[in-house]
């Protein structure tokens, strides 16, 4: 069995790709995985470093909306398709799994020129235009949110790493809290506008540390690598404030955490539903919306808190944050409640999909 995964340019889109292909070596270590990219992407790191083949097509960048620039489209497409075309046959693949973004339209266009079955994955609440064309020709829709507007769509959740989607939090914060020199009992906020920080997040924070410092709060917080913020020093006796550049264990800093500030994409979403994590979810603003549609369903479900950008101050923070984070039973059921919504299965609920699929194509 061959299987070909489609989703490079961004870790949205090829982190989930990567976790199916982990689950997927974990049931039958000899099947062959594939992944399309481009040479643009961060996938020529990500794929080799773990372990798998990667084949390069043409970038084609597609419009996130209808525009004239679509009509356009298919003739740039035509030499990327016959690229991913070849990496078909020559892997006589079973079947595509794609992620979106502008690997996967080649890939699902390619896959139904030659019979292959396809599988459509989408994480985010609102479906980019990879995904809405390869919609209509798929075997199977996963997706993220219970509420997708994609036709046929199976609610499965997203492809998790195994350090996150197995993460006991409970039982691995002595040694978290230990690992980021956090006291052991206190509440404790962690903060992270992404792998690249954000500044409305790292500012506010950074205003309102001290009061919560002085409500007995410590914090965790991810500036992010290419982000400077004015040196702080920790006044004696009062709970840490820990900055660091960038989390490369999130598994260790979503098991010290009590409660996150954070964007809403659709990754860190159903990380933090998965592991059962209360988060004060703030969309990005610029974008089509997404974000704010990825969180609102477990903000419904009692598992979150929702603010626009704009509105997000210190006083905010004092007046909604704090008082989760003060009160003991309210954190355990906003965390019991991101728990019931998250799912820690989808990497093995979409590997049934792709034998389902592949049974169907042979009869």
């Amino acid at each position: 069995m061959h299987v070909v995964l489609a989703g490079g340019g961004t870790a949205g889109h090829i982190e989930p790709a990567l976790a199916l292909a982990d689950a997927l070596r974990r049931q039958d270590p000899t099947v062959g995985i594939t992944a399309l990219g481009t040479e643009r992407g961060l996938e020529t790191r990500l794929v080799p470093e773990r372990g798998y083949e990667l084949g390069l097509i043409p970038a084609v960048p597609l419009p996130r909306k209808p525009t004239p620039e679509l009509i356009t489209v298919p003739g740039r497409l035509r030499g990327t398709i016959k690229a991913a075309e070849e990496i078909l046959v020559r892997t006589k693949a079973d079947v595509v799994v794609g992620f979106g973004g502008y690997v996967a339209l080649p890939g699902y266009l390619a896959a139904k020129r030659l019979g292959v079955p396809i599988i459509v994955h989408e994480a985010n609440a609102r479906p980019g235009l990879a995904n809405k064309i390869g919609s209509r020709y798929a075997h199977a829709v996963a997706v993220s949110t219970p509420d997708s507007k994609l036709r046929g769509a199976r609610y499965v959740g997203i492809p998790l790493r195994r350090s996150i989607s197995t993460l006991d939090r409970a039982a691995v914060r002595p040694e978290a809290r230990a690992a980021f020199g956090l006291d052991p009992n206190l509440p404790t906020l962690l903060v992270s506008g992404g792998s690249q920080g954000a500044r409305r997040l790292n500012e506010t924070i950074q205003q309102v540390a001290p009061n919560l410092q002085r409500s007995g709060i410590q914090i965790l917080h991810a500036v992010g690598p290419k982000n400077e913020l004015p040196r702080v020093d920790n006044m004696p006796g009062m709970p840490p404030y820990v900055p660091v550049p960038y989390l490369d264990r999130m598994d260790l800093a979503y098991a010290a955490a009590d409660m996150m500030l954070c964007r809403a994409g659709a990754m860190t979403v159903a990380e933090l539903s998965a592991v059962g994590l209360p988060a004060a979810y703030v969309p990005l603003p610029i974008g089509n919306g997404e974000q704010r549609l990825n969180a609102q369903p477990v903000v419904k479900a009692g598992g979150g808190l929702l603010v626009d950008d704009a509105e997000l101050t210190p006083d905010w923070v004092l007046g909604q944050v704090l008082p989760v984070l003060s009160d003991p039973h309210r954190l355990y059921e906003m965390s019991r409640a991101a728990a019931e919504f998250g799912r820690r299965d989808a990497d093995e609920l979409l590997v049934g999909l792709v034998h389902e699929a592949i049974a169907a194509a042979r009869g």
